[in-house]
């Protein structure tokens, strides 16, 4: 049963990706509130919260519905647990640069560990808009497209994806690093290519695709990082383990940090397995 939803939810958010991509050019624009996690909120945000909300909530399989933009869990009745980032990395829409949409499907009520994710998968809004996914296993990539009669069309575009050899490094929150990150990163820096958009999707998907370092770390401001657990590090990590790399908070894979509450955060680092080991033995 919990396949076929998940099925569901797939094909869900792949209907409604389209209309969020087309819907952002007049949703530009701060509205003036903030999310739980202190944030200003575009109206984009607000609305494709709603759109994907509506979508999800209404499959029966689906019990609870959790995003960064809402406070509370929403209960559906019985099935999985459901948690997104509608709009990840928001803040670039208002210079037209990339964002996506992260979903994080558990086979536990919220919170809970990343180990109880049974898929996951990311919508990256770019020139073509794609979506990974990961599930029993494997990581496919597909692209979302709409026909002339405007109908959406998934084409499997890669299959058994497997993280590439090291070759690029994004790491957020420079401003307030601390003196070992620094270190860290000036090391890092001599063998990758530096590539870091703002958005935790595309920088993501470039070191699926050229093998590599993603993090956000622990800052002086923000000793427990800034991204949250449940709605963007679990299904990213559970993602990149899935094609064969790894995660870590420096101390265990974020798939093992136990979730106390629904907007907790952590710091973050993926990629190559080498490459967080390292991190994992620097910090």
């Amino acid at each position: 049963m919990s396949g076929e939803t998940v099925q569901e939810v797939f094909e869900a958010v792949c209907r409604v990706a389209p209309h969020i991509s087309s819907g952002l050019l007049k949703r530009r624009e701060y509205v003036g509130e903030e999310n739980p996690s202190d944030e200003k909120q575009l109206e984009a945000d607000v609305w494709a919260n709603e759109f994907l909300k509506e979508e999800i909530t209404s499959i029966k399989g689906v019990g609870q519905f959790a995003s960064e933009e809402e406070k509370h869990v929403t209960e559906c009745g019985d099935g999985v647990s459901v948690a997104i980032d509608p709009l990840d990395g928001s803040s670039n829409i208002p210079t037209n640069n990339l964002v996506g949409t992260i979903v994080g499907i558990y086979d536990e009520e919220l919170p809970c560990k990343g180990r109880n994710l049974i898929s996951a998968f990311y919508v990256v809004y770019g020139p073509l808009m794609t979506l990974v996914k990961a599930e029993g296993g494997q990581v496919n990539e597909y692209v979302i497209e709409k026909d002339r009669k405007d109908q959406v069309e998934i084409h499997l575009a890669s299959e058994d994806i497997e993280i590439s050899e090291p070759g690029v490094y994004g790491i957020g929150g420079n401003k307030n690093w601390t003196d070992e990150m620094r270190e860290f990163e000036s090391g890092i820096s001599q063998e990758l290519k530096l590539r870091y958009g703002g958005a935790l999707v595309g920088d993501v998907n470039q070191v699926i695709h050229q093998g590599g370092l993603f993090s956000y770390p622990d800052r002086t401001d923000a000793p427990e990082g800034k991204l949250r657990l449940l709605f963007e590090c679990n299904p990213i990590a559970y993602i990149v383990e899935n094609a064969g790399g790894a995660s870590t908070d420096t101390d265990r894979s974020i798939m093992d940090i136990e979730a106390e509450e629904l907007h907790q955060r952590t710091p973050f680092f993926v990629g190559n397995e080498e490459l967080v080991d390292r991190a994992e033995e620097r910090f």
